[in-house]
């Protein structure tokens, strides 16, 4: 722990950032209670502006449930932070996770053990299956400038192709392990080691945030330990399904990728790869939101 760090108990809480998240919050909570034998977990919703009324109502319903209102729509790695900061040091364990997610019995036990086991563990997160059942690759390594050009530029037309098969390994390595970065869409994380590199970063409206995390935690000298034998499912695309949300999460997801690679190649001798990355970024975000329309 550095000099002057915060202590922090071993108490457990759950952040989630709302934003019109709709009836899959109430299995979200309703769930929760299956996930771990420690009684009521409080949770707090850090309200990105939702106009369903559906956060609000739940923190009126439920004793464990508080309403923390941001006000506009920061992102996701910004009012998690916020959601983080409102709890006092009792809680050293926080989990920060996407509304739409339905918790397996006992997976959070299952984390909160495993962080136990790996005194370095900075975050942890469980196997991620589709509603269909199919695994998503939620531990994977942080990619080069090399592999992630080659999976952004080959993944949509010839997605077995080398870089996106290594980039994707954990679809089919389901082995408790070390990742360079896990989803943020279910994250156990270490109050300690999340202050050690200040939390997410803000400048990432949303994608990118838990890469970013995740590459930072490893360089502070943490770990990110996949453990795949807690499980959710993760309906996803509640609150970014409708078009014209979806044609904005297309470009911040974009924009993001491109923050990510810049900040790691500054400087003026870099400035012209950074054109290039923008550019050609610019043309993936394009095509894509063409043929999805």
């Amino acid at each position: 722990m550095q000099q002057g760090a915060q202590t922090y108990g071993d108490g457990l809480a759950v952040v989630t950032v709302t934003y019109s998240p709709g009836p899959t919050l109430d299995t979200f909570l309703d769930s929760l209670a299956g996930a771990t034998s420690r009684g009521d977990v409080p949770v707090v919703l850090a309200d990105n502006g939702s106009v369903d009324g559906v956060p609000q109502r739940a923190a009126a319903d439920r004793a464990d449930v508080s309403f923390l209102p941001i006000g506009e729509n920061v992102g996701y790695g910004a009012a998690a932070n916020r959601g983080i900061a409102s709890l006092d040091e009792g809680y050293g364990w926080v989990v920060v996770a996407n509304p739409d997610l339905e918790w397996g019995p006992g997976s959070l036990d299952t984390l909160l053990e495993a962080g136990h086991r790996y005194p370095r563990a900075g975050a942890l997160g469980p196997l991620i299956r589709e509603p269909s059942g199919e695994v998503y690759p939620s531990a994977r390594e942080v990619p080069s400038l090399l592999a992630g050009a080659g999976h952004a530029a080959l993944g949509p037309v010839w997605p077995g192709n080398p870089w996106t098969a290594a980039y994707r390994r954990s679809r089919d390595d389901l082995t408790e392990r070390t990742a360079g970065w896990l989803s943020g869409s279910c994250l156990l994380l270490r109050r300690t080691a999340l202050d050690s590199v200040d939390g997410f970063d803000p400048r990432y409206f949303m994608y990118f945030e838990d890469v970013d995390l995740g590459e930072r935690l490893t360089l502070a000298g943490w770990r990110n330990i996949y453990v795949p034998s807690a499980e959710v499912v993760h309906v996803g695309g509640v609150s970014t399904g409708k078009p014209e949300v979806s044609a904005r999460m297309l470009a911040e997801h974009h924009r993001s990728a491109y923050r990510f690679l810049a900040d790691r190649h500054p400087g003026p001798f870099r400035a012209p790869l950074r054109a290039a990355l923008r550019a050609g970024l610019a043309v993936r975000s394009g095509c894509l939101s063409r043929t999805a329309n």
